[in-house]
């Protein structure tokens, strides 16, 4: 009986040899969010100027919920949203007594030292409100506009030009949002008869997205005509649906070269209304596509406003665009850690720098781009926590009770006692003054 064929010898190969010879050749192409393209806008309040698009960062915008007319609650609420990060507030002018409400909200606050620029949002009357309230166009610095409901028949030219020519005689920049709640429906209808001709029609939702389009770009064109500076011009096309969203601003980056506001039009609550816009905002902007953010959440009960800015903000900075806040890197915990240390831990550091940052922005140059690390066990902590520029890794479930500091990538101490997270607070404290207070005294 012969002997079976001997398995032929394979040169030993080290692990990383086996991944050279399966990969392409080349270093591996790193991610990173596409260039933007757009035009840019200028929106002023005295001496503080907000750029949008171009070079400009990417902004923050957020919206106030309440009666305009309450001047002390509104001027409140804006505060707070542009002490949560908020670079542009808008707030509803719908009534008269709203638009006279509006130069003693811009009164208010002043004499608080915000100065952040107040965007007023229009709909059906704004062209007698701009026109009949001088004092209120002004102390706006932005008017949002939405071609579709701006009047009907002959009415829509001559109310949008009015509008557009409060812009210009103030000086004014306008957003031109489209939104599919309120969408021309004459020009939607025109559309759709055009479609219906078509030897393969379009799917009605295409037909959608071209009306909305149509609407934003046919409007800015309008505006040109009537003198307005293009680059004063920004446009937003408003759905609620991420894919339908990501459909809408990709044709209108492909089209123009308007500044972008991008946003998803009632998002929902919580959970969802966060995930979806965060999304769909993340493939837009990673595509390059978009110059200012709103997160459009429904305040959960009891929530405060500032929660969509919390979100836009923690969007911007997951896509490394920009740093608002030092990031604190936590486990999710394990069988390892059923110990809730290293959560109340993480918790207390990331509320500790949140509440830090009004006051720090201006003691600590550069402290947004501080890492922390709060870690559970001793499976990732040590990692973690070097990688970090102060980390913690705390002892899980049997493992002794000593939590090793490292400080710029080097062990530096070790934690034991009681006191682990007092001691650890102080540290964070001490290496912010001893890293950041040392460039503002520069």
């Amino acid at each position: 009986m012969n002997a079976p064929d001997a398995m032929p010898s394979l040169p030993a190969r080290s692990p990383l040899e086996a991944v050279d010879a399966a990969a392409a050749p080349g270093a591996i192409e790193l991610a990173a969010p596409a260039p933007r393209r757009s035009r840019q806008a200028r929106v002023v309040w005295g001496r503080r100027i907000v750029t949008v698009g171009g070079d400009a960062p990417v902004r923050v915008q957020s919206m106030t919920n309440t009666d305009t007319t309450d001047v002390i609650g509104t001027a409140i609420q804006v505060k707070e949203l542009a002490l949560a990060g908020s670079e542009l507030v808008r707030i509803t002018v719908n009534t008269p007594e709203a638009a006279d409400a509006v130069p003693h909200i811009r009164d208010q606050l002043d004499r608080m030292g915000v100065d952040v620029p107040l965007v007023g949002d229009f709909h059906y009357n704004g062209h007698r409100l701009l026109t009949d309230h001088p004092a209120m166009a002004r102390a706006l610095s932005k008017y949002r506009i939405n071609p579709g409901n701006v009047g009907k028949g002959d009415k829509r030219d001559r109310q949008f030009a009015q509008m557009i020519e409060a812009a210009i005689r103030h000086d004014r920049p306008v957003r031109i949002g489209v939104n599919w709640g309120s969408l021309d429906q004459e020009l939607l209808a025109a559309l759709m008869d055009d479609n219906a001709r078509r030897a393969e029609p379009w799917d009605a939702k295409q037909v959608m997205v071209q009306a909305l389009v149509r609407s934003a770009l046919s409007s800015a064109s309008y505006a040109r005509e009537l003198g307005m500076d293009a680059d004063q011009i920004i446009i937003s096309c408003k759905v609620s649906g991420v894919q339908d969203l990501i459909s809408v601003y990709r044709a209108l980056a492909a089209r123009s070269d308007y500044a972008l506001h991008l946003g998803l039009t009632e998002a929902g609550m919580g959970t969802k209304g966060t995930v979806a816009s965060s999304v769909a905002l993340a493939v837009l902007l990673q595509e390059g596509i978009g110059d200012t953010i709103r997160v459009s959440l429904t305040p959960q009960p009891g929530e405060p406003r500032t929660q969509e800015v919390v979100v836009a903000l923690e969007i911007l900075q997951a896509l490394g665009l920009r740093r608002f806040n030092p990031s604190v890197t936590a486990c999710p915990g394990c069988g390892r850690t059923t110990s809730t240390t290293f959560q109340e831990l993480a918790k207390q550091i990331d509320d500790f720098l949140r509440a830090q940052m009004p006051l720090w922005k201006s003691r600590y140059p550069g402290v947004e781009t501080l890492r922390v690390a709060v870690m559970g066990c001793i499976v990732n902590g040590p990692g973690e926590s070097k990688h970090a520029d102060i980390g913690i890794s705390l002892p899980g479930t049997g493992e002794a009770p000593a939590a090793p500091v490292f400080i710029d990538g080097v062990k530096a101490l070790t934690l034991r006692g009681d006191g682990i997270a007092q001691e650890f607070h102080k540290l964070v404290e001490a290496y912010i003054e001893r890293r950041f207070g040392a460039a503002a005294r520069d």
